[in-house]
């Protein structure tokens, strides 16, 4: 699977298990009462994840997919557990996080989430962008996996309706992949995840890098 023409690649054995327990035993270390199960700016909380998306192993990877230099746009870290086990429907990553609000033509809807301005930009801000999903833990569909529709990040920007129509008329790739392994995807990609029906631990990273020169005033969070 070639990123060009189906919208993602897998790399197996990405990041040693050294670094994959650094950044666990951070997180573990949160206070108990901490949401591990979704940490919005997580380079902002944890170093190891800092260290991690501004090292030159990301970003020279990040280099491939882009036509400038990359900068950090977001960084979450999702983790399906037994008490935290949720359906995602299918849908694009269409939104971006960026420092200020600022009335932009064919930019919009504007919302805050945990304190950050989102929004959705023009379809050739999202073209300069590359989606990295850094797993921390074996993911299958037993505890609830990416699916992809593969090629339909050339659709451009779908309406709910259009969406459905391109799933019903698809055929999904399970992402099934390995602790350690990095699945590159645009954000335009068709993805969901199911509920686990063995749910586990299911950590990733997910970053997302863009090499897009935001209007005056504006910048990456």
């Amino acid at each position: 699977m070639s990123i060009e023409e189906y919208g993602f690649e897998i790399h197996s054995s990405f990041l040693d298990n050294d670094l994959i327990n650094a950044i666990i035993t951070e997180i573990e270390a949160l206070d108990s009462d901490y949401p591990r199960h979704g940490i919005r700016n997580a380079e902002k909380k944890l170093t190891a994840v800092k260290n991690l998306v501004e090292s030159d192993l990301l970003l020279d990877k990040a280099k491939r997919y882009l036509p400038g230099i990359p900068e950090v746009v977001r960084v979450i870290i999702f983790d399906k557990t037994p008490d935290k086990n949720w359906l995602v429907t299918w849908h694009q990553d269409k939104t971006i996080s960026i420092s200020d609000k600022k009335d932009i033509e064919g930019w919009g809807p504007w919302t805050l989430k945990d304190g950050v301005h989102h929004v959705q930009p023009e379809l050739n801000v999202l073209g300069k962008m590359v989606t990295f999903r850094i797993h921390l833990d074996d993911a299958n569909e037993s505890n609830g996996c990416l699916k992809v529709i593969p090629k339909s990040q050339n659709l451009g920007i779908l309406s709910k309706n259009e969406q459905d129509r391109v799933v019903a008329e698809s055929e999904e790739y399970i992402c099934s992949v390995k602790s350690g392994d990095l699945l590159v995807m645009r954000p335009l990609l068709l993805h969901s995840s199911s509920k686990g029906s063995e749910p586990s631990h299911r950590r990733i990273i997910h970053v997302e890098y863009s090499s897009f020169q935001l209007p005056m005033g504006l910048g990456w969070t």
